[in-house]
């Protein structure tokens, strides 16, 4: 089997893993993993910091693999801008307005791939996770990533979609209802305002007065013992329906799966997914929602898979 590096870059971390892979006319695609290995972002200090740390890491692990790759994949937050090929919307601020793919072929002599790390999530579901256990063929997958923001991808027929903007599947942004407020990307009641972590956490202390963990308002609302916490929950199932109706109605995808913190939550398949029916321009809804297999392991094997 051939071997495929990944690179996934977060706000804290930095991941590389190395893989084998083979896809099969079976459905049962094959993925071996051979290594994997993270240091830190590190982003405050700057974007040759960050350079370095990726340079840093493709060093540890080619010591470990003993060869130096070619071809490497990287999933990022944020995107590339296709006419001018800098990157954007990166919540690590220094990568913004930097040529930084063309950079890093530079500093490594590698030939990379850089797509946003949503798109990753979404391909890696497709190809390795749950939607592949599904042993039927799938044409289109929409990855969702709620946690600390609200991202997405898109699969078709194998491929990751990136649009003429390099946005596609950012269904966080856009616009779901007025009371989610400003946006770090200057517009007003963005989806990620209104059901990503931050949000639920901020709309409970709105209500209540104090502070407390998204974890702590679910148990709460669980043991029906706050009513605040029943009203931050009942908000996120009926945005999170509002939301993800826009995308069956416009993508109509086979299967969403749903990644990040915020995707754990059981609520969102059952009374999520019932308010979301109110909404899809059909009568019946038959889309797949999913919990992912992968867990945060997804982005860094989408990586690589980009150059599979």
């Amino acid at each position: 089997m051939n071997q495929y590096w990944g690179i996934d870059l977060g706000g804290t971390k930095i991941e590389c893993a190395v893989i084998t892979y083979e896809k099969n006319e079976t459905r049962s695609n094959e993925f071996v993993v051979l290594h994997r290995e993270r240091v830190p972002t590190e982003s405050s200090k700057g974007y040759e910091h960050v350079i370095n740390q990726v340079k840093k890491l493709v060093a540890q692990v080619e010591q470990k693999m003993g060869y130096r790759p070619e071809k490497l994949g990287i999933g990022t937050p944020g995107a590339i801008e296709p006419l001018t090929q800098l990157m954007k919307n990166s919540n690590s601020v220094c990568l913004n307005g930097m040529p930084f793919e063309k950079d890093l072929e530079k500093e490594l002599g590698i030939k990379i791939k850089m797509v946003n790390d949503a798109n990753c999530f979404a391909m890696a579901e497709a190809q390795l996770g749950v939607v592949q256990e599904l042993g039927v063929d799938v044409e289109t997958v929409f990855g969702v990533i709620m946690g600390t923001g609200v991202g997405g991808g898109i699969v078709v027929n194998g491929h990751a979609l990136h649009g003429r903007h390099g946005i596609a599947g950012e269904w966080g942004h856009n616009f779901l209802h007025e009371d989610g407020g400003m946006c770090y990307c200057g517009r007003v009641g963005c989806t990620e305002t209104l059901i990503s972590g931050p949000a639920l956490e901020r709309y409970y202390e709105s209500l209540a007065g104090v502070k407390i963990s998204l974890k702590e308002i679910v148990e709460r609302h669980r043991n029906k013992e706050d009513e605040h916490a029943s009203a931050v929950m009942d908000r996120l199932v009926c945005m999170f329906g509002k939301g993800i109706a826009r995308i069956i109605n416009v993508l109509d995808p086979q299967v969403i799966v749903i990644g990040g913190g915020v995707g754990n939550i059981d609520e969102i398949y059952s009374e999520g997914v019932t308010k979301a029916k109110k909404h899809v321009f059909n009568p019946i809804v038959d889309t797949a929602f999913l919990k992912p297999k992968l867990g945060d392991s997804a982005g860094v094997f989408g990586a690589a898979l980009l150059w599979a």
